[in-house]
Order: C-alpha cells, then structure tokens, then sequence
C-alpha cells in the first residue's frame, strides 16, 4: 500500500498544524469540574481562523469558493484537530457541505456552501438516532404530501431569490415548476453535536420503502425542538425532536446511496478524530515516561514499560494504516474485493478499540498524575471515551464484517 500525500495535502495538513498551533486542550473549565457543559459556544475564533486558513473550504468544489480536495485531506486536517481538542464542528459542517455538494439541490448548495467556506454558516448532523444503538435514519419517517410552506427559505438573509417560489430552483434536480409538494417529518435525533449553535441540521430519515433520505433543516424551524444534553467529553449535545416539521422538495436529499456515503464519512472521520488524540496522548506519555524516575532511572527504560508503550504504538500504526484505506476507499470509489464499507468497518473496529487502550495505558503510565485535573490527559480521556462511544463496540463491527464476507466471498 502506498499511502503518500499529495503536495495539496500535505498542504492542508501544514496549514491545519499553523492554525491549531495556538489552541491549548485546557482552554475551557474541565468536564470534570462542572455539572453541565464546558462552554455555550463552540470556539469561535478558531473557527474564524479555519475559515481564514481556508480550512473550511478544503473540500468544496471551486464553483464554491473551494481547493476541491477529497476525504483523505480532511482526515488529515481532523487528524490535527483532535491532538488539540479543538472544540469546532468541523467533521460535522464538512461531512454535509460534502454530501450538499455531491447529492443535492444544486441551488441551495450554490446558496449555502460559500457561506460554509467563508465560516458564516455552522453544520452539524444527527447521526445517533434515538438511542444509539439503531440506525440513525429509523428514528425519523420522512412522507411526501402536497404543497408546503413556500416562504421558508426566504427567511435567511442572503437566500431571498427562493423567498415566495414554495419550489427550489427551476433547474433543481426532480424539481420542476408544476412540483410544489413537499414531505413532513417526524421523529427525534438524540445526541446531535453543537445543534443549539448550528445553523442546519441534517437528519436522515426514512421514507418507508426501504429507502433513506437526508433532511436540511434548521433549529428555528416550526415543529423543531431542541433539548439540550452534554457529551462525555462537556461539549453541547442536543436531541432534536421533529413534529410535522415540512420541507420544500429542494432541502430534502433523496439521491440514492446519499445517506449511506454521509454516514460513512462520518465514521471514517471520527476514526481520524481518534488517530489524531491517540497520537497525542502517546506523545505526552512519551514525555512523562522520559522524565519520571524510580530508583533512579526514568521509568521510560523499565521493560515492562517500554513494552506497553510499544504495543500501544502499534495499535496506533494500525489506525492510521485502516483509516487511509478507508478514507481511499470513499475517495476514489475503487473496487475492492469487498464492498468500502468492509474497509469502514475495520477503521472502526481498530479506531474503537485502540483509543481505548491508548488512554488506558497513558493513565496506568501516568500513575495518579493523570487523573490531575490541572493535567490535560484527563481531557483527552474524556474525548476517547467520547470516541469510542461515538464509534460502537468492535463486536458489532466484527458482526458487520463478517455479513460483508458471506455475502461476498473471496477468491
């Protein structure tokens, strides 16, 4: 396998490293030290410095303002992201700028994706369901029904050409001017990261024939509600609850395969999210190890040290090498001997179980000293766990392997 970068990504990678340089994990009160969230809002300078950095625009297409580069670069660019605990939804705003682009309303990506690059507009997506342990698109019914409000869009400044129309562009994609209908929705998304600050939501639903869709809404919807909950990690989560909230045809993405490339960006993501902590925690344990010393000697020399630090390289080593082939996979649409989402599903299995066993090691290592809460390693425990939550048991994924291996043998 030859995992090289190209120049554009090394790029992206050299310009992410500038841009969170200034960030310190402990910039907000510790998730330990208070009941609820850490801070009300996301960081927003850093977010002004992404968008600065052209950051936010990485991955949109030049028609938008954007470089047109693909899921590895941001992988990489959240890759430096996590060894700070940037506290930035970036993955999320991403992730649906990249579905919009790719599977929307070409009229309603042409409003909103600039306004994404330029960082005017927060995005975030429910992709939890209900409880986290069912498919996040079974937990909402999308139904298609006659005309529906047609001065929704109107409402946000910059987007008055659709104001009136109750249509999406004339030349929107399924969207003709005799097709004024529209769905309503219904369901709750729990668990949405950053929601009482973003600006659209994309929920993915279901329409009843086996079929899932991805519904652009906005918290100032009617019918929409937002309660809010806190993640392990102290960030601001919130379960969106949706009561017969309608949609205009064109802030509905019905393409087929839309949800599932979405969801498995998302997940290929969250692994890089996990690279990036996981590097940085062996780093400081690294550090810590090095200057410690018992009878003598850092602690770093000791066998039984230095082995438990190997073994946590490697589990390491074995992340990145699952992430890129996932993170390929979904770029290029090659075809392999399994479907992407075999490759998906072992980043995850890897992303899940070796993050945890990153920080386990790193607070054994660090002895009492890593649960000091004026340390950050206990930061970064939080965000793994949060990870690995986030992620699912390997079980489940080793499950979901071995279906993509019965249904597609080898050789």
């Amino acid at each position: 396998m030859d995992f090289t970068f190209t120049e554009e990504q090394q790029a992206a990678t050299e310009a992410a490293r500038a841009v969170f340089s200034g960030v310190a994990p402990d910039g907000v009160p510790s998730p330990a030290l208070v009941p609820g969230v850490v801070a009300e809002d996301i960081d927003r300078p850093l977010w002004s410095g992404l968008a600065a950095g052209d950051l936010l625009s990485l991955t949109l297409l030049p028609e938008h303002g954007g470089a047109g580069l693909d899921p590895v670069a941001l992988c990489l660019v959240l890759r430096e992201s996590a060894r700070v605990l940037a506290r930035v939804p970036l993955l999320e705003t991403c992730a649906v700028a990249m579905a919009l682009q790719r599977y929307g309303d070409a009229g309603l990506a042409a409003e909103l994706l600039p306004r994404v690059g330029r960082g005017e507009l927060v995005l975030t997506v429910g992709a939890n369901g209900r409880t986290g342990h069912d498919p996040a698109e079974l937990a909402v019914t999308a139904r298609r029904v006659g005309p529906a409000p047609s001065d929704r869009l109107g409402e946000v400044p910059g987007e008055e050409r659709f104001a009136g129309s109750g249509e999406g562009p004339v030349d929107s994609p399924g969207n003709t001017a005799g097709d004024a209908g529209g769905w309503v929705l219904d369901g709750v998304q729990s668990g949405v990261p950053w929601a009482q600050t973003a600006d659209w939501i994309a929920v993915p639903a279901h329409t009843g024939v086996d079929r899932a869709v991805i519904a652009l809404i906005r918290p100032t919807d009617d019918g929409v509600t937002l309660a809010e909950q806190v993640s392990t990690s102290g960030e601001s989560f919130s379960e969106v609850r949706l009561e017969s909230v309608h949609l205009d045809n064109w802030a509905l993405i019905d393409a087929a395969g839309a949800w599932e490339w979405l969801r498995s960006l998302l997940t290929t993501g969250t692994c890089a999210l996990a690279s990036g902590l996981g590097e940085a925690v062996l780093a400081m344990t690294s550090a810590y190890t090095g200057k410690r010393e018992q009878f003598g000697f850092p602690i770093a020399t000791f066998q039984s040290v230095a082995v438990q630090a190997a073994d946590r390289y490697i589990d390491l080593r074995a992340m990145e090498a699952t992430l890129w082939q996932a993170a390929w996979r979904i770029s290029t649409g090659a075809d392999g001997a399994l479907p992407a989402e075999a490759d998906v599903a072992v980043a995850k299995i890897w992303a899940s179980e070796g993050v945890r066993r990153v920080v386990q090691t790193a607070q054994h290592l660090h002895g009492g000293f890593g649960a000091d809460t004026e340390y950050p390693l206990h930061r970064f425990h939080a965000w793994a766990k949060q990870i690995e939550l986030s992620l699912g048991p390997a079980a489940a994924h080793e499950e979901a392997l071995g279906d993509l291996l019965a249904a597609h043998p080898l050789g």
